[in-house]
């Protein structure tokens, strides 16, 4: 198989050991390297698009539209928890791989949602779906690390816009399309938002096994299992009791006991990291850089931010402005629009001052500013205003997440990019659990208030009896009231979300000013894979042997011995 980056000679015999590959990659290989990274990408960006604007249909097919968020919330604990497993794993074994098991893992979770009879069995299967989506998105920026100085970075960053963007017009689009038709080839509209990803999927496996080959060094370490699993066991009760704590109570004995196994949980996954050092799955030394430990705090927040508010914005559109999916995709497309034009003006402008510690401070600034204004619409707040908002977000998003990541990649020993960037990528992940679950549990415990205000404001009676906004595992019979007994429903449902709003902002205003704290350190002019080059042929030198890059696993000079 034909083999781009492998530009070594054959061997001279049938016994020899062939020549190791280059760690200079040209811009063609750069491309072709990048084909696959862009399938995967694809896959998981189309993902989150395409569910924005199914989810209500599907919550109300499934009579769970008040349990979506045990949905959204399965597949972001899994993601989260997996990122560092990828990062970490892929450092030690190589970045193919994982990268292929992360895609064959995302496939397999994609059909099985589309066999869901409820929603508990739709959770169940996003979780699997969220163990292949942890890898494709934190091991794509890690590759380009790995392969592209951070001060050109920007120069590729466009195609990775192109997906995102391509993603983000098709995904509510497609999403629109399969929750409103009723059948598709004899199986529910809405399941096709899943299947959809099977054929995607196994074309990007295809794509990826060809064209993605990275000279790779083994170095035997252990694996973090114990911190693998003291995540696990922490994570998961905290964020159940997140989403579950309206229901059982914040008091309840369910709740206190998640309370105390989450603590216990984080308690040992902090003492197996230490125990377990430079291999433990989050390093706690890495946080001593004072560039992870900004972006890793300001991702968590960026990420409870970013997530938190924005799954209320497609609610918003539907249910309060009356729009289908599909227009509801089309109306976020100035979200999509902000984001490109943030993240290709930073990238251009870092790429030509090779300084970024002013993007993430003015995108967090504009992030504060449209959560404030995000907090003021209500139900008869004119469509142009709330998507001059989104712009506003969408640029803030934009000069926010991708100079961050390579802030931090800038900062860390080349052989430690994975797992740092895995790390900012989880931590993202955790904060956007945290935010979906938190701000979801609240919106549903003020609506059933904020709605009978509503309808006594309004002096009419709520359909049905005196419980309004009591029962939301349905929302599609507001689409066959009347308007003078629609309208309080959507009064009182936009004044729920204002409340959401008013939480992301409060948290925003911390995020901004943790990133005020983000050093600026001058930009490297060489990749990962080129400085690890270097690091090995120094090591080889050394030791009296000829620097042949790859002539051998020898150690990164500041690694340990283990």
């Amino acid at each position: 198989m034909s083999n781009s980056t492998e530009t070594a000679p054959a061997a001279a015999g049938p016994g020899a050991r062939p020549a190791p590959p280059s760690a200079e990659f040209t811009h063609r290989q750069v491309i072709t390297v990048l084909v696959g990274l862009m399938m995967g990408m694809f896959l998981a960006a189309l993902d989150q698009t395409i569910m924005a604007t199914a989810t209500r249909t599907i919550a109300d097919d499934l009579n769970g539209f008040n349990l979506q968020a045990w949905a959204t919330t399965a597949f972001l604990i899994t993601s989260t928890i997996s990122t560092p497993l990828y990062g970490k794993l892929s450092d030690i074994y190589g970045r193919r791989p994982f990268f292929l098991s992360a895609i064959g893992i995302f496939i397999a979770g994609s059909f099985l949602c589309g066999l869901s009879q409820n929603m508990y069995e739709l959770a169940a299967f996003r979780a699997i779906q969220g163990l292949g989506a942890g890898g494709l998105m934190s091991l794509a920026l890690v590759i380009i690390g790995d392969i592209v100085p951070p001060r050109e970075r920007a120069k590729y960053q466009g195609y990775f816009l192109a997906v995102f963007g391509t993603a983000s017009v098709i995904g509510p689009i497609l999403g629109g399309f399969f929750a409103g038709a009723d059948n598709i080839l004899g199986v529910d509209g809405w399941r096709w938002v899943f299947y959809i990803n099977v054929p995607i999927g196994i074309a990007a496996m295809v794509v990826v096994a060809r064209v993605l080959h990275l000279p790779h060094t083994r170095n035997d370490h252990r694996i973090d299992w114990p911190g693998a699993l003291t995540l696990v066991i922490g994570l998961v009760p905290l964020l159940t009791v997140a989403e579950q704590g309206r229901d059982w109570g914040w008091g309840s004995g369910r709740a206190i006991a998640c309370y105390v196994i989450g603590v216990l949980g984080l308690v040992g996954f902090v003492l197996a990291e230490r125990a377990y050092k430079d291999e433990a799955l989050l390093p706690l030394r890495l946080f001593r850089n004072r560039t992870v430990a900004v972006g890793a705090t300001s991702s968590t927040i960026l990420g409870m931010a970013m997530f938190g508010g924005l799954m209320t914005v497609p609610l918003y559109l539907q249910i309060v402005k009356g729009s289908s999916p599909t227009v509801a995709g089309l109306q976020m497309i100035p979200f999509v629009f902000g984001i490109m034009a943030g993240s290709i003006t930073a990238g251009q402008l870092i790429a030509r001052t090779g300084r970024y510690r002013i993007f993430p401070i003015i995108g967090s600034t504009l992030m504060l500013v449209a959560l404030g204004l995000f907090a003021l619409i209500g139900a008869d707040t004119p469509l142009w205003q709330t998507m001059l908002i989104m712009v506003v977000m969408g640029l803030g998003l934009g000069g926010n997440m991708q100079p961050m990541i390579t802030a931090v990649q800038n900062a860390v020993s080349p052989r430690e990019i994975g797992v740092a960037t895995s790390s900012v990528t989880f931590f993202r992940s955790m904060g956007g659990t945290l935010g979906t679950a938190i701000f979801l549990s609240v919106l549903f415990n003020v609506l059933p208030s904020k709605i009978s205000h509503a309808y006594a404001d309004a002096k009419v009676q709520f359909p049905g009896g005196t419980s309004a906004g009591g029962d939301l595992s349905d929302t599609s019979f507001i689409n066959k009231l009347p308007e003078a007994l629609a309208h309080p429903f959507k009064v009182g449902f936009s004044d729920g979300i204002q409340v959401v709003f008013l939480l992301a902002f409060a948290v925003m205003i911390i995020g901004l000013i943790v990133v005020l704290f983000l050093p600026e350190i001058p930009l490297s002019q060489r990749s990962a894979q080129q400085q690890r080059a270097d690091d090995a042929a120094a090591a080889a030198d050394s030791d009296g042997v000829p620097g042949e890059v790859g002539a051998g696993p020898a150690p990164h000079p500041a690694s340990p011995a283990h």
